[in-house]
Formats: structure tokens, sequence, C-alpha cells
């Protein structure tokens, strides 16, 4: 049985290169130099969360190594960890001093039908905190006292999102999740298991790397715009509800700059990042995003640029190569959601 498993678990990962090979997905050698290494990616998260990570009964929060899935926030620590919803689990740990904390329960459903749909969240507005800057939650399908994350019967994972305004100064916190009342020791390995660990994992890589490549290609459809194409879809796939969901997709000539003009709502985050089609942060070692604390605004309002080379007027964003991609605004908590006004000009004409 296992020689089959492994046999068939290579066999679904080559079906789904067909992602990176569709007619729509961007030919240049570094685009799909970046959808091989999506694919890669997306493998070695989705076999440790199949298969090392997946017992339940033993959850462990595991933070996201350069994965990137579904526009991944730069300002953002993930952790998630696999559970079931009949059970029972205490998380502690510290808060620290980042900007922003959240914690939801899921029904990860990517390997069926591209959905994640939230079963539970607690925020910061709902934090309870000892004195001493310690944090227990309980996550359960019954209400408790104090912090509690609601679980439906369907959870399979927790995703936890630690959001920073300033890396220099501020610290996340730290968590550790354990079930109540478990088994003292986890199953021992058997070929069942590892047939079907595999098999999800292979599902997962292909579910997630289409459901993205679909909404890229939804977004073509209004190039170098930022418009609200309905919340629900970024929520069904494991949005936070706390932020509101501005997605496009951008293509530039050489010379060309993507300017992006906004008004600013009062909320305790924001951001901009651009993507690639794979809808991937771009990297986080060069000028690919600006948040609420790094922008300059004039009069309250926010221009972006974006271009392949510094215009010298700040919120400059490198497209680091590429001439196409997509790109995300978010307003956390905002109750003003300003949906920008976007042009292509050439950069000779940014000032």
């Amino acid at each position: 049985m296992p020689d089959q498993a492994w046999s068939q678990f290579c066999r679904a990962l080559e079906k789904a290169g067909e992602v990176v090979l569709s007619d729509q997905a961007p030919d240049t050698p570094l685009d799909r130099a970046e959808g091989y290494r999506y694919l890669a990616r997306l493998t070695r998260e989705m076999l440790y969360s199949c298969l090392d990570n997946a017992d339940p009964d033993f959850p462990r929060f595991h933070e996201l190594d350069l994965v990137k899935i579904g526009a991944d926030n730069p300002d953002n620590v993930y952790l998630s960890a696999n559970i079931r919803g009949d059970r029972t689990y205490r998380i502690t740990g510290t808060r620290g001093t980042i900007a922003y904390f959240s914690i939801g329960s899921k029904a990860n459903r990517y390997a069926k039908d591209g959905t994640m749909a939230s079963t539970g969240e607690l925020s910061d507005s709902d934090l309870v905190i000892a004195p001493d800057g310690t944090v227990e939650i309980i996550a359960s399908a019954d209400p408790h006292d104090g912090n509690w994350l609601p679980l439906a019967p369907d959870s399979t994972g927790l995703v936890v999102r630690q959001t920073y305004l300033d890396r220099e100064t501020e610290i996340p916190g730290r968590w550790h999740i354990e079930q109540v009342g478990g088994p003292a020791e986890p199953a021992q390995l058997t070929p069942e298991f590892l047939a079907k660990a595999l098999q999800r994992a292979a599902l997962s890589v292909h579910g997630t790397a289409a459901t993205f490549a679909h909404w890229t290609r939804t977004f073509m459809k209004r190039p170098n715009e930022l418009p609200d194409f309905g919340q629900e879809m970024f929520q069904r796939a494991g949005g936070d509800p706390e932020i509101f969901y501005l997605h496009g997709y951008w293509s530039l000539e050489p010379g060309e700059a993507w300017m992006i003009e906004t008004d600013v709502p009062d909320c305790p985050y924001w951001n901009f990042q651009l993507d690639n089609w794979w809808m991937e942060s771009l990297d986080h070692r060069r000028r690919i995003t600006v948040n609420k604390h790094t922008a300059t605004l004039v009069d309250g309002r926010l221009t972006i640029v974006v271009a392949e080379r510094d215009p010298g007027v700040g919120n400059w964003i490198d497209t680091c190569g590429h001439s196409s991609g997509t790109a995300l605004l978010r307003w956390l908590g905002a109750t003003d959601h300003p949906v920008p006004k976007c042009r292509v000009v050439s950069l000779e004409e940014v000032r």
C-alpha cells in the first residue's frame, strides 16, 4: 500500500503542474520559475500539515516559513495548528507588543471546493490579558468563561494572525496549544494513515493552487484597478472578518507606473502589497509593501506608485522584475472602506 500511495502522490503533484502551465498564466522565465517554486512551497507545507503535524490530539502551532498563500501579508506572523471540532484545546501565551492579534477556527476545504470557512473568531477587541501579560484561550464547541474561541463540528484548524505596524520595535507573542483531556501518547503510524495523508496533501496542493489561479483570472477582468469584488469570496477562503479586502491585477509596460490614490479611513491598521500572478507577496527584502506606519500621506490622502524604478515621490512599490501580477489593499477594523482611483501613466509623468 505505501508504494502505491507514493506513486499516486507523485502523479497527483504532476497534475498540479497544469495550473502553472495554464493558458492565462504568464510564461516569462521569472514567472514560470516562481510558479514551480510556489508548487514546491505548497508541497512542503501540505506534507507537513497533512502528515507530520496532522494529529488533532497533539496539535502544534506552526509558523509559515516562506510559504505564501492567497496574498499573504508581509506584515504578518502566521501560525496554524490542526484541530478537531469535537475536542477542547487550551491556548496559552503572551500577547507581546505587536500591533494586532487575532485567532480564528476554520473548516479547511481547500482540497474539496477551495473554501476555508470561519467557524469562530477572537480578536484584540475581545481579548482578556492577565496583569503579567499572559493570555489563556479555550477553543471548544461549548461556551467557556474568559477568552473563548468557538469551534464547529467541522472545524479542522486554527489560524493566528499577528500583524506588525513597525517591525523594528514591536514584538510578537509566543503561543502554545494543547488538547484538554487528550490521550497520553500519539497513535502509531499506519500504512492507511500514510496513504490518506499523501492523498490529502496532493489534493491540497492542487486545490490551493487552482483556487488562487481562479482568483487571479477573475481580477484580470479589471486590470490596473483595486475594485470591491465582493467580500464573500475572500471570507470563504479564510479571510479575517475584521478586514475589508481590495484585490486587483496589474500589468505594466516598461517605463509605465501604476498610480493608486485613495482616502484613508480611521482604522488601527491598513496596508498595500504587491504580489506575483500566483498571489504570493513579492520579495520582502525589497519595497513591496506600505502600511499605516510606513506610508507618507498628503492632506490625509494616500498616493502609491507601483513601478520598475523609484520616481522619487514617496510610497514607491518595486515591481521586482515583473511586468504583471496581483495586488491587495487591506482596511482592518474600518467602518468606511474607500475604493482607490487608479491609473497607468508614464514614469516621466509621476511628480
